[in-house]
């Protein structure tokens, strides 16, 4: 499906919701195993405040590698589109086409005329032709790419590359961790995490945010370099930079806590929502607190098809 953003006709199975404890989910990616968080307003707001928290980690940057003039660029996993239409407003000689399973958190009067939205399924291969694209950027995805289609999904970006294109890619690990050592397996954050990588793991691979690197080699990527950056879950750091950062996510960690795990605590696992609930009060009250100096692992990857 494609077309101009702002002119998209949607499928009436693509809008399809389904309400699940007063949260909003697209049923065609329920259905299918795809993607197991709410589409709904709320969710929506979560997004554009994780993209202006990921916006302040980059210091403003939506492109990492080194890149000349760009004429086309893909993006996976376009969400609110925030991305897409910053590079499409800044390069308006480049083509920006962004790929997602779902557009319910896409806002249409966010567009500009070299922006194009598809709504696909990243699991199945890429419809586009080979050598084709400057960059691909892929961010965000993890919660929706099968286990066993991680080596697909690179061996299709490296092939829709031009031969000296660049792929980035960034993922966050949401198992928790603590800076100083205080968080134990006895908190409810270490618990959340836990379930959390529990119940994706029936169906996605929580341990794709650390292999992204070996998985780009194996594909064929050149130039590959990769980088682990804690992000802090609230303000707690010494660096005004780092605190500024925690404290700007802080609001995004407490809504991910609940929108993120909803479906696969209690559809997936079997919790109770009265469980669901308590347990999320305590991981986001210990979410919040400095003295765990809590943060989640985030990790960016680039990798460069070798030019032939």
């Amino acid at each position: 499906m494609t077309g101009h953003a702002d002119t998209e006709e949607l499928t009436d199975e693509v809008r399809e919701t389904i309400t699940h404890h007063n949260r909003s989910y697209q049923r065609f990616s329920i259905d299918r195993k795809i993607y197991f968080v709410p589409v709904d307003e709320d969710e929506t707001i979560r997004l554009r405040i994780q993209h202006d928290v990921l916006t302040m980690v980059f210091d403003g940057r939506s492109i990492f590698p080194p890149m000349g003039s760009l004429r086309r660029v893909l993006d996976c996993g376009f969400g609110t589109g925030l991305w897409a239409f910053q590079v499409a407003w800044e390069n308006p000689r480049c083509e920006v086409i962004g790929v997602d399973v779902s557009p319910h958190h896409y806002n249409p009067e966010e567009s500009v005329d070299n922006l194009y939205l598809n709504v696909d399924n990243l699991n199945m291969p890429l419809q586009f032709h080979s050598n084709h694209f400057d960059l691909v950027n892929s961010r965000l995805v993890a919660g929706g790419i099968d286990r066993n289609r991680w080596q697909g999904y690179m061996r299709d970006i490296l092939r829709c590359l031009r031969g000296g294109g660049w792929c980035q890619m960034v993922e966050i690990d949401f198992s928790a961790q603590s800076d100083n050592g205080t968080l134990t397996d006895g908190h409810a954050l270490r618990q959340w995490s836990d379930k959390y990588r529990q119940a994706m793991s029936q169906f996605k691979n929580p341990e794709a945010p650390r292999r992204l690197g070996h998985w780009m080699r194996h594909a064929g990527f050149t130039d590959v370099e990769e980088r682990m950056i804690p992000l802090p879950m609230c303000g707690w750091s010494d660096s005004q930079r780092e605190f500024d950062i925690g404290a700007a996510n802080q609001e995004n960690v407490r809504l991910l806590l609940g929108s993120l795990a909803l479906y696969p605590f209690t559809e997936l696992l079997g919790m109770t929502i009265t469980e669901f609930h308590v347990l999320v009060a305590q991981a986001r009250a210990e979410a919040s607190n400095p003295a765990l100096k809590p943060y989640f692992r985030l990790y960016v990857c680039v990798g460069r098809k070798p030019r032939r």
